[in-house]
């Protein structure tokens, strides 16, 4: 499938690769920013409901509900691919319930450098279908995408620093 938009981040990681993806593997840690209320969710909030696999094997069921705005949110995705240590993508199955973002896939990338790891996170995706989900998405999707990615990016790169600024010389 194609997708209209997309934006990606990347960040230098002071962490080999293994470390990196088992670290963003677990997708409640990697999607961790949209549990808590923030300005960008407008107060709201989202919780994961994981299958057996937990976001560990293609194939595997991510759900999200939560709110936003004040309006019931509803997400389900299905991990596409998974290649331990280089790569992980996964998008939604069916019609996303959310306000200003329509269908998307999203992943991340991890190439060894130097001694840790570059990584990226991207994003492609869809304005929603409605005319009302199309204006809000096209007002506010770009912004939400790079919110997104960015936190991923920059708190698994904020991990790794101070996991290394702890560890005993």
């Amino acid at each position: 499938m194609t997708y209209a938009y997309a934006d990606e981040v990347s960040a230098d990681v002071p962490a080999l690769p293994e470390q990196v993806f088992d670290h963003l593997d677990d997708q409640a840690r990697l999607g961790g920013h949209m549990e808590k209320p923030s300005m960008m969710m407008m107060g709201g909030r989202m919780t994961y409901e994981f299958d057996d696999a937990k976001g560990r094997a293609v194939g595997a069921v991510i759900r999200m509900g939560g709110s936003f705005m004040g309006l019931r949110s509803f997400v389900e995705e299905v991990v596409t691919v998974r290649d331990r240590p280089r790569l992980k993508i996964w998008e939604t199955r069916g019609a996303p319930r959310i306000l200003i973002m329509g269908a998307y896939r999203m992943g991340f990338e991890i190439m060894p450098a130097g001694k840790g790891s570059r990584l990226r996170v991207f994003i492609d995706y869809d304005h929603p279908q409605s005319a009302v989900g199309r204006m809000l998405g096209s007002l506010f999707a770009p912004m939400y995408a790079r919110w997104c990615v960015q936190r991923m990016a920059h708190d698994a790169s904020r991990h790794f620093q101070e996991r290394e600024r702890k560890a005993p010389l």
